[in-house]
This record gives structure tokens, C-alpha cells and sequence, in this order.
């Protein structure tokens, strides 16, 4: 069962409708008498279902299914927003008048979509609109399903943050930018001090609450467009996009103060945490691996000079 609302921003009354599925041939029965012209239209809606069976990629099924629904519907632009994968897919212009729908089958909810153009949507218009959304729906949830398990591979199942497994391609992809735009780019490795000593005072469950919280803060004080990842163990790795070396500096001394100003409460307990960090700006003929060397030895250095601080390799 396929429930969606819709709320149209032309000051035509809220509506809501219900449609069920065969899903054998995914055909949809709706309230109304089957004329010729429904048939010819089922027909071309089958048309868009294969076509939209075509990719397993979220933003291409998106951007395909505003292709196909053209000749339909005319419009001038389309949206559609995930928050649980972090979609979002925006395809056209945007426009005053507009469709907008929250899309569930069943319990799942699969994103929001809204159509937009110039001039307001008829009510016939809306059928239509609401009938090739049908076509969406099961390709729609089977991209979801399989980039959240792209995501699930690439995710440290503790702290959410990328895995070491998602690194290399990660770090190669920012060194290609770097390159490409002769950009300044930086990488920052930190390390929770010591960290065996909370396992063994606090137990394990402490020590999991720990990574936590650093990851938890380090997420909280980066850009949305850096990149954070539990490279292995009680040690992390951020890469900074279009950051130079004062930069990465100011980001690194900014994550250790807020990780020293908390308080973790674990079972009746209270521990602090403080950080050691180590800082690298790509060098012109410098390669990521190096790069991620010349940071790790940063790190060591800042450990080995007392820990809680920041050492740059410059």
C-alpha cells in the first residue's frame, strides 16, 4: 500500500489519496471507471515504469523520472530531498506554482518530491501527476536500498563516521581536485590519548562511549564539505578540502579544546578525554599516501612531546 500526501502552493485545497498495487505487473487500480484514454495512458505510464527500472543510482533515477514524465506533465522543474541517505536531487528551475509530496509505502518513508512550473496545476493534472509517482515508487525504494548499503559498507557501524574501508578512494578523489583546481588541501590525524587506560578503568562500554564523543564532536566542528574517518582503533583522519596549513591548524586546535572541555558520564561515572593531533598540506609533488605519512608523523611527534596539542608537518 502507497500512501502520499500532497499540498499544492497555488491556494487549491489540500488533498489526500490512496493508491494500491498489483505488484506483479505493477499496475495500479485507482477510484475510477477504466475508459480508452485511461488504458492509452496506462500504457505510456508502463512505458515510464521500464524505464525507470533502468539504474539503481538515486540522483539518475530522479533526473530520469523527469525526463519521462514530460510529455505528460509540462513543467519547469523538479526537487526531491532524502535526509536518511542525504539526497537531494534538483533538477530545472524552481517555479511559484507546485506539487509537493512526503512518499511512504507502508512504514517506509521514501523522500519528498515536488513538482514546480509558472502556472498553476489543474485538478485533472494532479491525477496525472499522481499516477506516474506510482511508477516511481518501487524503483525509487530499490535505489534506496542499495545505496543504503553502499552507505552501511562504508560506515563505522560505533561512531557513523566513514571507515577506513571508504579511505583510499576518498583521499585519492580529494587529491585529483586538489590537483585539477590547484587547490591547497590538508589532512589531520588525531589519536585519543590514552585511550587503553579508559578501557581499563572504565571498561569497554566507557571506552565505546569515548569514540563516540570524539566523533560525535569532530562531525559537530568540521565543514559540511570536509571528511571524517575512524581510520582504525582510538585513531581518526579528516581530510580539508581547499584548506591550507593555518587553516588545518586553527580546525585542529579547535577540535582539541572542545573534546578537552567535556565531561562523559558512563554508568555513574565521570571521565575527560584529551586528543593529540597532526596536521599535513599536500606538497606539489606530493602523493596522498605520503601526504597521510607525513601527518601520522606529526601525530607521533605531538604524543611524544606531552600529547593534547596540535603539531604540524607544514
Amino acid at each position: 500500500m502507497l500512501l502520499a500526501y500532497y499540498q499544492l502552493t497555488n491556494n487549491q485545497a489540500h488533498k489526500g489519496f490512496i493508491m494500491e498495487y498489483k505488484q506483479g505487473n505493477l499496475a495500479v487500480t485507482q477510484l475510477m471507471a477504466a475508459s480508452n484514454t485511461e488504458k492509452k495512458f496506462d500504457a505510456k505510464r508502463l512505458k515510464v515504469t521500464n524505464a525507470l527500472q533502468t539504474t539503481l543510482s538515486t540522483s539518475r533515477l530522479i533526473t530520469l523520472f523527469s525526463e519521462q514524465i514530460k510529455p505528460f506533465i509540462k513543467q519547469a522543474g523538479l526537487e526531491y530531498s532524502n535526509d536518511s541517505v542525504n539526497t537531494e536531487v534538483k533538477t530545472g528551475q524552481t517555479a511559484l506554482h507546485s506539487c509537493s509530496y512526503n512518499l511512504t509505502i507502508e512504514t517506509e518513508e521514501l523522500g519528498s518530491l515536488k513538482v514546480m512550473r509558472r502556472k498553476r496545476f489543474e485538478p485533472a493534472e494532479v491525477e496525472q501527476i499522481e499516477a506516474l509517482i506510482c511508477c516511481l515508487i518501487y524503483p525509487l525504494r530499490n535505489a534506496l536500498m542499495y545505496k543504503k548499503a553502499l552507505l552501511s559498507a562504508h560506515t563505522d557501524q560505533l561512531t557513523g563516521l566513514n571507515n577506513r574501508t571508504s579511505f583510499s578512494q576518498s583521499l585519492q578523489h580529494e587529491w585529483d581536485l586538489a590537483k585539477r583546481y590547484n587547490a591547497p588541501f590538508s589532512l589531520l590525524m588525531l589519536d585519543i590519548d590514552h585511550f587503553k587506560k579508559i578501557n581499563d578503568t572504565y571498561g569497554h562500554i566507557a571506552g565505546d562511549e569515548a569514540l563516540k564523543t570524539v566523533a560525535k564532536t569532530i562531525k559537530e566542528t568540521i565543514r559540511d564539505s570536509d571528511v571524517a574517518f575512524r581510520y582504525g582503533g582510538e585513531e581518526f583522519v579528516v581530510l580539508l578540502n581547499n584548506t591550507s596549513e593555518p587553516g588545518a591548524s586553527l580546525l585542529a586546535e579547535r577540535i582539541r579544546q572542545n573534546i578537552a572541555n567535556l565531561v562523559i558520564a558512563v554508568e555513574g561515572s565521570t571521565l575527560s578525554l584529551t586528543i593529540s593531533l597532526g596536521t599535513a598540506i599536500l606538497g606539489e609533488s606530493e602523493n596522498g599516501e605520503e601526504l597521510l605519512q607525513r601527518a601520522d608523523e606529526a601525530l607521533y611527534q605531538a604524543k611524544n612531546s606531552g600529547r593534547n596539542r596540535v603539531f604540524s608537518a607544514g
